[in-house]
């Protein structure tokens, strides 16, 4: 590997973050993160009408994720990316911006979250949810100034990163490299409050500890709330009182 690359980074290291808001015109949340090489657009549209198995006068966040055909080295098969894989996805990245947001304060109207993965280098559903964020911070506030909503309905940040288990070593913020080698994978999303809102993980042959599974949460806790202040920064959002 050439020097700075991924296996160079610190145990406890986050891969370079750039966040890039209203990287496109015609949504009124696009962002781009980049990730070391992973590359993620994510835009937010806004509806003004909800799904019929919502309830009435309350909101809704939806979210589709999907890898572009040239993100990886074989190109990916839209159809493919069409099923399981993408769905199981989609609804992680749903549930975990919903998990930021006051649904019945932002009244009958729909943000929907588009995640397309341009470069995958590891971590593509995780920086989705944190670039997710972001988008649908700036889909809430043209809302706002448009009168579709009245009150600011987003009460928390929610960001996520995966950790791993390589070679014995606790790691953060796998790249693909990393994570082909790692025993124990884990993707982990919290608010930027440091409450859990999703723990994905599991061992890929020897299974792991309580003591490990500690220091991976332990390690993801740090990596969010880093980058939290990453969202922050790029929005300049406080948290309500």
């Amino acid at each position: 590997m050439e020097p700075g690359s991924d296996r160079e980074r610190a145990a406890d290291e986050l891969r370079p973050v750039t966040i890039t808001r209203r990287f496109t015109d015609m949504t009124p949340g696009s962002v781009m993160m980049e990730a070391g090489r992973t590359m993620t657009l994510v835009t937010a549209a806004v509806e003004r009408r909800i799904p019929p198995w919502v309830e009435s006068g309350t909101g809704w966040v939806t979210a589709e994720y999907s890898m572009l055909p040239g993100s990886s080295p074989h190109r990916v098969r839209r159809d493919r990316y069409a099923a399981g894989r993408s769905r199981e996805i989609s609804r992680l990245i749903g549930r975990s911006l919903r998990s930021a947001v006051n649904l019945r304060a932002m009244g009958e109207m729909t943000v929907n979250v588009d995640c397309d993965v341009i470069s995958a280098d590891g971590g593509t559903r995780t920086a989705a949810v944190t670039a997710g964020w972001v988008a649908l911070h700036d889909a809430l506030a043209w809302a706002a100034g448009e009168g579709i909503t009245v009150s600011d309905p987003l009460r928390e940040q929610v960001a996520a990163v995966s950790t791993g288990l390589v070679a014995g070593e606790a790691r953060l913020d796998l790249d693909y490299a990393l994570d082909a080698a790692a025993t124990v994978d884990m993707n982990v999303v919290m608010t930027g409050g440091g409450r859990l809102v999703e723990v994905q993980g599991n061992a890929e042959g020897e299974p792991f500890s309580r003591e490990e599974l500690d220091e991976l949460l332990e390690l993801a806790a740090a990596g969010i709330d880093r980058l939290a202040a990453a969202q922050r920064e790029a929005t300049g959002w406080t948290p309500p009182r």
